[in-house]
């Protein structure tokens, strides 16, 4: 009888354990997959945006460096003295020189020029070929030329003699003349295999594929596959055509679509795709995350979680008076094993992308575990301090002052719970933090808001990531897009930007807008070379800048080209210009150098003033061009006044005439 009672009782132990197990893992198993698709969506995301980041610092410098080149009034008189042949020593050896200086300067692959007027294409070594029209390998030029764009991004074998055919993406821009003709293109070009590298680097690290698509959907640049392949990656990936448009519709600088793609047999969450959009070579970066891989380990993980608890209870049938008590240590120990499982499969995948990662119970208003009391406690908030209260604590002690009350109000209990409630499960600020001492850095702190199945309650998890470098990055590239790298002015687009907005408030009464340009400039490159001809424009924009105020606008227009638009003091009109243009004309007439180095350096000037009247920038810009070349035509070193409108003439030059 007792042996009965017992096996009865072994059997009863074993049926309750056994369904427990098996609960238990089945709970364990969907909980590990919902951890790992949040996972896969902000590894992918956070992927996704360093790709984007790198990418756009890769093709800022290059395209304006082109579009530098293709504005060089320099070069657009070089090219215009381009002879019959080939073989033209006195064209060809300062075209030479002109793109050399740029390749050693930038340390590009290569610089090249292709003339319209004659089909002939030439780099820092001379003359290579001629592009003839019906060569399918010259398509990429005469596209453009029919394109409206200023310029182009292609990636194409580096055709040029002793390149090895090796793949380039070419930045491609139109040389226009002054009455708007292209004479011809120009631009550099960057070896592909460096970027292809970055991209395999990612896959590697992260289990991304990352394309650069154009607007067909035809793959540019990808880890094993680059645009002279003409390979599409819908070839690769059989997206349905919904899928293809939503890709390809997306156009929105600076953010990015993000969505699950099914499979074939209809599995909601197969492949997540994240688009972002690049303007600059009008490419699209897509970036894909396969589940398959997952999807093997989970099921993996869930067959030996299966064996090992068969073996458990074939052991526990013959032992388990003996193993009661300890088996039910055992439980208690596997409950807590994957109750924590989803929080250390996620910590394992982000510990090299954040700084420190924190639970919060949003509900109960506390921390969820003793490693975040413990932080909060570090900061001097007593234990036991409820969550709302440390924050304040945390904000007063290392957040920057006009960033508290943003951080506070992004995370206080109140507001994630009623971002729960709207469906928002992703909170992000970006803030200034310090250590303990007085120096701040940029910090991004993203939450996560999640249901604790266990428990019922709203849980935040907290990841702090330190952006320093990345918002250095971009402060940096926004100065680049408005400053000129040879003599930190701003340059043409930011003078045009800015002057539109100037005229446009009405702030003075009149403006005058001085378009200056060296004379004779080309004669310090021929005779002392491209290096003593970037310290002469050093030296002249120097000079420019001691003749204006600091916050006049002032700038480099290409070349050797510069304006400056400067309002007119109270109770002064046109008599004030001719002042100002015979001091600036007197000032930039200076020897630069010495011994036999030594330049002598004048400019022509060309003024206009602005009024009420004025229709815009453009039309100031093009009456002081005018002027300009009244001045030249004079025989240079002197100014013109531009007559207020276009129906009468009147002019001074710096004698007064």
């Amino acid at each position: 009888m007792k042996n009965r009672i017992l096996l009865r009782t072994n059997l009863l132990i074993c049926a309750i354990l056994l369904i427990g197990f098996l609960l238990t893992a089945l709970l364990s198993y969907r909980a590990n997959y919902s951890a790992a698709i949040e996972n896969i969506e902000q590894v992918s995301t956070l992927t996704s945006e360093g790709i984007y980041t790198q990418i756009n610092s890769i093709f800022t410098k290059p395209v304006n460096i082109s579009m530098t080149m293709a504005n060089d009034s320099l070069l657009k008189t070089l090219l215009s003295k381009e002879r019959e042949g080939p073989e033209d020593e006195a064209f060809l050896e300062p075209l030479k020189q002109y793109l050399n200086a740029y390749r050693l300067k930038y340390g590009y692959d290569s610089v090249f020029l292709v003339s319209t007027a004659t089909g002939r294409y030439y780099h820092f070594n001379g003359f290579d070929r001629y592009l003839e029209p019906d060569d399918p390998e010259n398509s990429w030029c005469y596209d453009l030329l029919d394109d409206p764009r200023e310029f182009a991004l292609n990636v194409d074998n580096d055709e040029v003699a002793g390149a090895g055919q090796q793949l380039t993406i070419f930045v491609n821009c139109k040389i226009l003349d002054e009455e708007g003709e292209i004479q011809g293109l120009i631009g550099v070009g960057l070896r592909i295999d460096g970027l292809q590298t970055m991209l395999s680097d990612y896959k590697d690290e992260f289990g991304v594929n990352a394309y650069l698509i154009d607007g067909n959907g035809t793959i540019q640049v990808s880890d094993d596959h680059s645009g002279h392949d003409a390979l599409s990656l819908f070839e690769i990936d059989r997206y349905s055509e919904e899928v293809q448009r939503r890709i390809l519709d997306w156009n929105e600088t600076g953010s990015a679509r993000s969505f699950w793609v099914p499979d074939e047999t209809g599995a909601p969450q197969s492949n997540y795709v994240i688009v972002r959009y690049l303007p600059d070579p009008d490419w699209h970066l897509v970036v894909e995350r396969d589940t398959g891989a997952l999807m093997q380990e989970l099921n993996l993980h869930m067959a030996q979680t299966v064996l090992i608890i068969l073996a458990i209870i074939v052991v526990i049938l013959f032992i388990v008076s003996y193993t009661v008590r300890n088996f039910n240590r055992q439980i208690v120990t596997l409950a807590r094993t994957f109750a924590y499982e989803k929080y250390a499969l996620f910590e394992k995948a982000t510990e090299e992308l954040y700084e420190n990662i924190y639970e919060l119970d949003i509900t109960h208003n506390r921390p969820a575990n003793s490693a975040t009391e413990a932080y909060f406690t570090s900061l001097g908030a007593p234990a036991g301090t409820p969550f709302g209260s440390a924050l304040h604590i945390i904000a007063a002690k290392q957040v920057k002052e006009e960033f508290r009350q943003g951080y506070i109000a992004t995370f206080s209990p109140e507001n994630v719970l009623r971002a729960y409630a709207s469906g928002q499960d992703t909170l992000r600020y970006d803030l200034m933090i310090s250590s303990g001492g007085q120096d701040y850095y940029w910090m991004r702190i993203t939450a996560r808001i999640v249901r604790c199945e266990s428990d019922g309650a709203i849980h935040m998890l907290t990841y702090r990531q330190n952006i320093d470098a990345e918002k250095r990055q971009e402060r940096r590239l926004r100065e680049l897009a408005q400053a000129d790298e040879t003599t930190g002015l701003l340059t043409r687009s930011a003078i045009q930007r800015l002057g539109e907005q100037l005229l446009s408030e009405k702030g003075a009464a009149m403006y005058a807008f001085f378009l200056c340009d060296i004379d004779n400039f080309k004669q310090a490159n021929d005779k002392f070379g491209h290096d003593y001809g970037d310290s002469v424009i050093r030296a002249f924009a120097h000079t420019m800048q001691g003749q204006f105020q600091q916050d006049n606008i002032l700038g480099r227009l290409g070349g050797d080209e510069f304006a400056a638009l400067v309002p007119i003091p109270a109770g002064h009109g046109a008599e004030w210009a001719t002042e100002k243009a015979n001091a600036l004309s007197g000032a930039l007439r200076f020897l630069y150098g010495e011994e036999d180095r030594a330049w002598a350096v004048s400019a022509s000037i060309g003024v206009a003033l602005a009024n009420a009247d004025t229709a815009g920038f453009d039309d100031l810009y093009k009456r002081a061009e005018h002027a300009l070349y009244q001045t030249k035509k004079r025989g240079r070193d002197g100014y013109t006044i531009a007559p207020p409108t276009a129906d009468h003439d009147e002019r001074t030059d710096k004698d007064g005439s």
